[in-house]
């Protein structure tokens, strides 16, 4: 197939401050070059999780632009401003593209005058979902103009139900994120912490679900070094995780987070709510990043209903917070068994859950549409 002018807008691709649908973005984007795409990125000035990220210190900020730029020195991002300055800067760079990714995290005037200039250039434009607002939020989702689309890329097969089943969208695919592994693989360095979980405390979307089975499990586990990565911790959850013998390390760039995973011995997953009853069978993107870096990974509940993974061999789920407990005594005092469940769910992410992988679908999808 002739190489394609792929255009991506996205949120941030500089900043991952509380800004996970980065990590995938930019490994799908690294892929498509590769394949020999032509490949523009797109995200608005002095964004959100930007200006979040100087309010870190302007030492993170320079080391984030720093670190993006080694390891994407091939990605195109360009930046723009919102309001009437948009529509000629779009028509410039819209022009001649064949295929056109619009995060659902974008504004809806920024939408719209994309959806505009398909109509008179006649590119591809698809809706790519990779957040939970379809089913907790949909007037979110509704202000765009859904039925434009030339289809909707769904991260989960509940996600694309909603879509097409509630917003009667005719063309969505399950598109689920994937492990960026030309950056997130298994690495060499000494062990210094016994367990590590890597998430942000939010919007009290997961505190019961944290005290569960972080911190309960955590308080009984003194001995161990237990550490977390994240942001937007207020300081009564910090005070939780510091009476849990917890250490708080606060903000990982992402692209640290393989480092973070070599230097421990198993990993947490906690995932949302929302991924664990409506929404379940839908894993979010540190499942995969972990699993890639070959770390063994033990969870909280949640069911995979889409059967991307081998449940018990990839990772281990734990039901309440005794189990969660004895589930991570059991491994860190196991040698074969973390060697064996951090084998199997590096097996399966290479051979189904890759960045590639999501590529190679992405183009199949493009064609599917031209026929």
């Amino acid at each position: 197939m002739r190489a394609l002018q792929i255009r991506i807008f996205a949120h941030s691709w500089i900043s991952d401050w509380n800004h996970g649908n980065a990590h995938f973005l930019r490994g799908l984007a690294y892929e498509l070059v590769r394949m020999g795409h032509q490949v523009r990125c797109y995200e608005m000035t002095n964004s959100w999780s930007f200006r979040n990220l100087l309010e870190e210190g302007p030492d993170y900020a320079a080391e984030a632009f720093l670190s993006f730029r080694r390891a994407f020195p091939a990605l195109d991002v360009r930046f723009f401003n919102a309001g009437e300055s948009f529509l000629s800067f779009a028509e410039e760079e819209l022009r001649g593209a064949d295929l056109v990714l619009v995060h659902e995290w974008n504004e809806p005037e920024t939408v719209k005058t994309i959806l505009a200039l398909r109509r008179r250039f006649g590119f591809r434009v698809l809706l790519h979902d990779t957040h939970h607002r379809a089913y907790t939020n949909p007037q979110e989702i509704l202000r765009f103009s859904l039925a434009e689309f030339d289809g909707v890329l769904a991260f989960g097969e509940a996600i694309r139900r909603i879509y097409s089943e509630a917003f009667q969208v005719k063309k969505v695919w399950t598109f689920h994120e994937a492990a960026d592994t030309a950056h997130f693989r298994p690495m060499q360095a000494q062990k210094d912490t016994d367990v590590v979980w890597v998430g942000n405390w939010g919007d009290e979307e997961r505190t019961r679900e944290l005290q569960e089975f972080l911190i309960g499990p955590a308080a009984a586990l003194r001995e161990r070094r237990i550490v977390v990565h994240g942001v937007r911790y207020p300081d009564h959850a910090r005070q939780r995780l510091s009476e849990a013998g917890i250490e708080y390390r606060g903000y990982l760039p992402n692209l640290k987070g393989p480092y973070a995973y070599a230097r421990s011995l198993l990993s947490l997953h906690v995932p949302r709510r929302f991924y664990a009853n409506g929404l379940s069978g839908v894993p979010t993107i540190r499942v995969f990043e972990a699993l890639a870096c070959g770390i063994p990974l033990v969870c909280s509940p949640w069911s995979d209903t889409e059967h991307l993974f081998r449940p018990g061999e990839d990772y281990v789920c734990a039901e309440d917070t005794r189990t969660m407990e004895a589930e991570i005594r059991y491994l860190l005092t196991d040698d074969r068994a973390r060697a064996q469940i951090a084998a199997n769910g590096l097996e399966t992410i290479q051979k189904c859950h890759t960045c590639a992988h999501r590529a190679e679908q992405l183009i199949e999808i493009y064609k599917d549409i031209e026929r």
